[in-house]
């Protein structure tokens, strides 16, 4: 049931199961026109010119092939979970999903991962054993150890995506944006060419604390540990207060950059945040599409 909607131009070369709303060369008839200087002869309608006594010529919906990219964040943050389920593993079944879904008729996809540096690239390809492969570094990568001196510097991922991004893609940053400052220019440089989605993970513990009394927290990030009374109302309340305060700064800085927003839990349902995610993502195109026709064409696609 899940196929994900592209919602700008991206680049391909090889043929592939994705359409454009951009008109050119392919097989879905898409409208006629009346014929313009430098029209190729062999796109005339001759019986529809033969009727109105003026050429006209054939428009189709351009085809291409799809490459997305996983920008994934593998740091010390992401290896947590207050339940049998921890962000990483939200990510792993995030990326088998979509990277099987985008695959499975000839797209191809790739990958760059991040614990404290970019240290593993995945050229794009397509197939079943690529999406294997892929899961398989990502499985090895968190079994490494990760750096706890310098934290999260997400900028650097995305900077290194500007780099080696060479042509128009989906790009998916999957993290929980545990990090220093400075990813929000790059990301919004990033979405100027790519249609880039930023996937969240969190966990319902890392905005509001439970009464479990003294306990002993650790920073995953940086390795720093403190004593907290979670008994104490007032502080609940103020981890609760800077915890939604930086939800709404996150989601501000998302909005700036001109991204869409998945948000996953580790206690969602993934399949179900997909399906939702992706039927979002459809009628924002159906509503693009009647955007750029004429009203009584608007009326009609509605």
């Amino acid at each position: 049931r899940l196929e994900w909607t592209v919602m700008r131009r991206l680049d391909g070369l090889l043929h592939g199961d994705y359409r454009t709303f951009f008109r050119g060369s392919g097989l879905d008839f898409a409208d006629l026109r009346e014929y313009q200087f430098h029209d190729d002869v062999r796109h005339i309608d001759w019986n529809v010119t033969a009727r109105l006594a003026t050429p006209y010529v054939r428009e189709f919906n351009e085809e291409r092939d799809l490459s997305a990219w996983f920008l994934l964040d593998l740091s010390a943050s992401v290896d947590f979970g207050s339940t049998a389920t921890r962000k990483s593993g939200v990510a792993s079944d995030l990326v088998a999903v979509l990277a099987r879904v985008l695959t499975r008729h000839g797209n191809r996809v790739g990958a760059l991962m991040y614990g404290h540096h970019v240290d593993t690239v995945i050229p794009p390809r397509s197939g079943r054993r690529h999406v294997l492969h892929l899961m398989h570094a990502m499985a090895s990568r968190a079994e490494l150890e990760r750096s706890a001196e310098h934290g999260t510097r997400l900028g650097e991922l995305i900077d290194a995506a500007l780099a080696a991004l060479k042509r128009r893609a989906l790009v998916f940053v999957v993290s929980d944006f545990v990090s220093a400052p400075g990813w929000q220019k790059p990301l919004a440089a990033l979405a100027q060419r790519h249609d880039v989605v930023a996937v969240r993970l969190y966990d319902p513990l890392e905005q509001e604390l439970p009464d479990l009394g003294m306990m002993l927290v650790e920073d995953a990030e940086t390795g720093e540990q403190v004593f907290v009374d979670t008994h104490d109302a007032r502080f609940r309340k103020r981890f609760a207060d800077i915890a939604a305060r930086r939800e709404g700064e996150l989601r501000a800085a998302l909005a700036a950059a001109g991204v869409d927003a998945l948000e996953l839990s580790t206690t969602d349902d993934l399949t179900e945040a997909l399906l939702r995610f992706a039927d979002l993502r459809k009628r924002r195109s159906q509503s693009s599409t009647a955007q750029r026709l004429p009203a009584h064409l608007a009326a009609v696609a509605r």
